[in-house]
């Protein structure tokens, strides 16, 4: 429904959703189908040099899946260019060199959005937006955020509900249970940046929806977790506040509603 009221209150008919391979865009591109009709929605995949085939399968099976159009570009020529032009003047490597990446899908998304009168439907999920997981300017771009409000395991529930309610793998199987990866350098993993998503979920959800304070936080999920996630919530403030419009679905969304300081002295 958020998608759809906010696509045609505003005249939009067309939503592009850059798909990885991943559950969060699956859910995102069968959530604007949904709301849009098969037509109405672009996946586009947009492999890099660390993008695994197993990702290029899992896009094209979801876009086979909806009946939506895929469109595949490849972001090497533009990626390479850049590290060239760049080289002269910085080392392009750790997180310059996967920001870049991710910049870059962001710059040809909008691309193809401006091209066929669409908006870009933002992936990020809740518990990657309250870290701070995730590149401004990349893979934050979008008009909307539709799963903003969902912590991973939240996105999980939901693209099984989609099965369950299809009668058929909408999302494959695969999907749901390969290891989320940006796949931003060899080997990736979320869980190489993030506590596990399985620690990380209740620990968000106590925090953000039932307002346990610092020492509730700790007595149940130990205090090197409780800090950890506490340190980066505070620190990523102002990324969220140069997000996509979020769909709140819960109590407590980031967004309009949420009110914290950008600035503070809250880590001493």
């Amino acid at each position: 429904m958020g998608i759809r009221d906010y696509c045609l209150k505003n005249k939009i008919q067309k939503a592009v959703v850059g798909v990885s391979g991943g559950v969060d865009s699956a859910v995102v591109t069968a959530l604007a189908t949904a709301a849009l009709g098969s037509k109405n929605v672009v996946a586009a995949f947009l492999p890099g040099p660390y993008t695994a085939a197993i990702s290029r399968e899992g896009a094209k099976n979801v876009a086979e899946n909806l009946g939506v159009e895929l469109v595949e570009i490849s972001i090497v020529p533009a990626f390479e260019a850049l590290k060239k032009s760049l080289g002269a003047a910085i080392k392009v490597a750790g997180l310059v060199e996967e920001n870049l990446q991710a910049r870059i899908r962001g710059v040809v998304l909008m691309a193809l959005a401006n091209a066929m009168g669409a908006i870009v439907l933002c992936p990020g999920n809740k518990a990657e937006v309250a870290m701070g997981y995730n590149t401004l300017y990349g893979d934050t771009v979008g008009a909307l955020a539709p799963i903003g409000d969902l912590l991973k395991e939240d996105v999980y529930a939901l693209a099984r509900l989609i099965n369950e309610r299809a009668g058929r793998p909408i999302i494959p199987e695969e999907v749901l249970t390969r290891p989320p990866s940006a796949e931003l350098r060899p080997g990736q993993r979320d869980e190489d940046d993030l506590p596990p998503y399985s620690l990380l979920d209740p620990c968000l959800r106590a925090l953000l929806e039932e307002n346990l304070s610092y020492a509730e936080l700790t007595e149940r999920f130990g205090e090197k977790l409780a800090e950890e996630v506490l340190r980066r919530l505070y620190r990523s403030e102002y990324k969220r506040r140069q997000l996509p419009i979020v769909l709140k679905v819960t109590p407590k969304a980031f967004g309009l509603g949420w009110r914290f300081p950008i600035t503070h002295g809250f880590l001493g």
